[in-house]
């Protein structure tokens, strides 16, 4: 972390109860902005080498900013958290936020939520991750608590003190980067954490009011592009689509994706 210091600073205006906001100053720094894993694993390593690649012709400073949703669905959660807690490619630095998946995955692991309500989102994919098969333990216990106790010493801490330590937003002076979005006619420092991993209608039809371009996944598309100043880039690697990344640097945009990903037996579930 003391690495991106020089990066980064809290803004002052936030809530000590909030996750971390951050601020970025981008002045000749390429950012690579990478949209939703969803446990595809393979998708991000073969992303992660495409990007090193573009970036050796780059001068200056290279920063990777993961937009969030990790876990879940995908066939490889926990593996994909084991890679995001070490070291970033040689040459970047890395900051990854926070998506909803995450805050639900803690939320239940804070005894704040059922597991029926992670389940919902696909939690089944994540706990085989970790070598457990709920279906199974459902058969063994009979109570719900029972359950809750394995799944929940399985968790390796390393990993719960990563999903605790994610900020939810980065901002530059032309930039914003989120999970998710965010009311544009309400100050940033008004919205909460779970509005910006979560939103969607109310910052999709009053996009036109924002002052500066937000890259964003959350909601799955076929393609990524950048509409007005919302570009999202989350095309549903767990879907079966290529992980995508957008790369800024010096004011100019390229995409950049893994190849396709294998249809996962989880698709048709809602983002």
């Amino acid at each position: 972390m003391s690495k991106l210091a020089g990066f980064f600073k809290l803004s002052s205006r936030m809530a000590p109860e909030r996750r971390a906001r951050l601020r970025l100053n981008e002045s000749d720094t390429a950012i690579y902005a990478i949209g939703d894993v969803h446990g595809c694993l393979e998708q991000l390593v073969d992303l992660e080498e495409k990007i090193i690649a573009d970036a050796q012709t780059l001068p200056g400073k290279k920063m990777i900013i993961m937009l969030g949703d990790y876990i879940d669905r995908g066939p490889a959660s926990s593996q994909v958290l084991d890679h995001l807690e070490g070291p970033p490619p040689e040459g970047f630095d890395r900051i990854c936020l926070a998506g909803n998946h995450e805050l639900l995955m803690l939320a239940y692991l804070k005894g704040r939520c059922a597991l029926s309500q992670w389940l919902e989102l696909g939690a089944d994919a994540t706990l085989l991750s970790y070598g457990i098969d709920h279906d199974r333990l459902a058969h063994v216990y009979r109570q719900p608590s029972e359950i809750d106790t394995v799944i929940r010493k399985a968790i390796p801490r390393s990993h719960i003190a990563f999903l605790r330590s994610l900020p939810v937003l980065v901002e530059t002076p032309r930039l914003i980067f989120v999970h998710a979005g965010f009311r544009p006619e309400v100050p940033l420092d008004r919205q909460s954490d779970d509005q910006l991993v979560s939103i969607r209608s109310a910052f999709y039809e009053r996009s036109h009011l924002l002052e500066r371009i937000v890259v964003h996944g959350h909601t799955p598309v076929s393609e990524p592009r950048l509409e007005g100043r919302r570009c999202d880039i989350d095309t549903g690697a767990y879907l079966g689509g290529p992980l995508t990344a957008l790369r800024i640097w010096r004011g100019k945009g390229r995409f950049l994706q893994s190849r396709a990903s294998k249809m996962s037996p989880h698709s048709k579930r809602s983002p």
